[in-house]
């Protein structure tokens, strides 16, 4: 394995990808660093590619910004294009980028609300496929790498809806199901349940109200956590035996000895709300043609 390990996560303009990429970058990676969000104030929480590229920069790494659509297949191509042009390798992929929107915390049905919501299920899981699609052939032929799918318990019960409790299901399954297919090419597929995440967002909602959601803080992850975990998993020489498995993020930070900031060891959803990872079976149809 080469000692430069290069990364690339998406969606880290802000919240959970900006403290991925940054904790990344803390163990000295290359973080290719991809959003829509080039200047501040053009979007209503703070964040930009450059100023998280710049803070795993500062973190002891080296971010690279590069702005990138992930809705938009040929941007996409082109982020690969530059990877493999300028680094030669891709060791760690996070798939985080999501569409969110303002409406998915409102009250009522889910034909209540916008039909934008079902944008989750382009950039939030068709994204992932296509990002890992393309590091897939990469990762193969250097025969290891790691492909990373954020993701949340909402995957097994109600949360915000159907289109985001889909998107957190289907990552769940891309996740597994590359995994068979990547298995005979050391290359690891895993998707992380993160828990209550502190970021911009949800610091801006406690401020609104401190009475109201001051206790949020008591139980949230910081965002870097994960990417502490995800660096874990990388140098986990058993990572392997795990493919395909949907992990809990504060659990594997357990495993690993992780504390988050002020040695805090968030509690995992398992004890929190009585829920786990579905079980993925071992069962493989024949394929067409095939000899058994």
């Amino acid at each position: 394995m080469s000692d430069k390990v290069v990364a690339i996560v998406t969606g880290a303009s802000r919240g959970a990808g900006r403290g991925i990429a940054v904790a990344l970058g803390s163990h000295g990676c290359t973080v290719y660093v991809t959003g829509r969000t080039e200047n501040p104030g053009e979007y209503p929480v703070p964040g930009t590619i450059y100023e998280t590229a710049a803070a795993v920069t500062a973190a002891g790494g080296k971010g690279i910004a590069v702005r990138c659509d992930h809705a938009d297949d040929a941007q996409v191509h082109a982020l690969f294009d530059q990877v493999r042009r300028d680094e030669g390798r891709v060791d760690i992929l996070v798939n985080n980028a999501f569409a969110s929107h303002s409406a998915l915390g409102m009250p009522g049905g889910f034909w209540e609300k916008p039909l934008e919501l079902v944008d989750m299920l382009d950039v939030g899981l068709r994204s992932g496929y296509v990002a890992s699609w393309l590091a897939a052939p990469i990762m193969a032929g250097q025969r290891s790498g790691l492909i990373i799918f954020t993701s949340g318990s909402g995957g097994v019960h109600y949360a915000f809806g159907p289109a985001y409790g889909a998107q957190k299901a289907g990552s769940d399954k891309l996740a597994a199901d590359m995994a068979v297919d990547l298995r005979g090419h050391d290359v690891a597929v895993l998707s992380i349940w993160m828990g209550l995440l502190m970021t911009e967002r949800v610091r801006m909602i406690i401020v609104s109200d401190p009475v109201k959601y001051g206790t949020l803080e008591d139980g949230a992850e910081t965002p870097e956590l994960t990417g502490h975990v995800i660096w874990a998993l990388h140098r986990d020489p058993d990572v392997m035996a795990m493919s395909g498995e949907t992990v809990i993020g504060a659990e594997m930070a357990v495993k690993y000895g992780i504390q988050d900031a002020g040695g805090r060891q968030p509690l995992s959803r398992r004890d929190t709300h009585g829920v786990a990872p579905r079980v993925q079976y071992a069962v493989k149809v024949e394929r067409p043609g095939s000899k058994s």
